[in-house]
């Protein structure tokens, strides 16, 4: 499948939104921090110098994933999303790859994300792709994170 890749858009969000929910709901709860950020990416997201990237195939949003910059300036890569309808495409892979290109052009070191062991495809994408587990803060970001991953560039 050949993907086109872009940047968000304000007409991407809520593709972003409801990629993001379709997921949360099937595995987890929609939590507080969730709903914020996905009801307003622009503020959560690109107004502290995040970024969202976003999966277009036949010019339909398929994929997204966001850059979230922390209070310390550290990028978590969190809200990946792919359309259920066409998982086993490779779409995951090809965003991620895009993903870690973009973090690498845009001069970042390092980016961390929070998981859920119960997400073992995303697990093993994320390990096939460089990240590596590290401690687990408490509190983290998410009731539902059992894992914290990094990968330095």
């Amino acid at each position: 499948m050949k993907l086109i890749f872009d940047t968000y858009q304000p007409n991407y969000a809520q593709a972003f939104k409801q990629l993001n929910l379709h997921w949360l709901e099937q595995f987890f709860v929609v939590e507080p921090h969730d709903d914020e950020v996905l009801s307003d990416p622009d503020r959560f997201i690109i107004q502290p110098g995040g970024e969202i990237l976003v999966a277009l195939f036949d010019h339909k949003v398929v994929g997204v994933v966001a850059l979230m910059p922390d209070d310390h300036g550290i990028f978590e890569m969190t809200k990946m999303a792919v359309d259920a309808s066409l998982r086993g495409q490779k779409i995951g892979q090809q965003l991620l790859r895009y993903t870690l290109d973009f973090a690498q052009q845009k001069g970042l070191d390092r980016l961390l994300l929070y998981s859920n062991r119960k997400l073992e495809n995303a697990i093993y994408l994320y390990r096939k792709f460089g990240f590596e587990e590290i401690p687990l803060e408490h509190p983290n970001p998410y009731a539902r994170a059992d894992i914290k991953m990094e990968i330095r560039f």
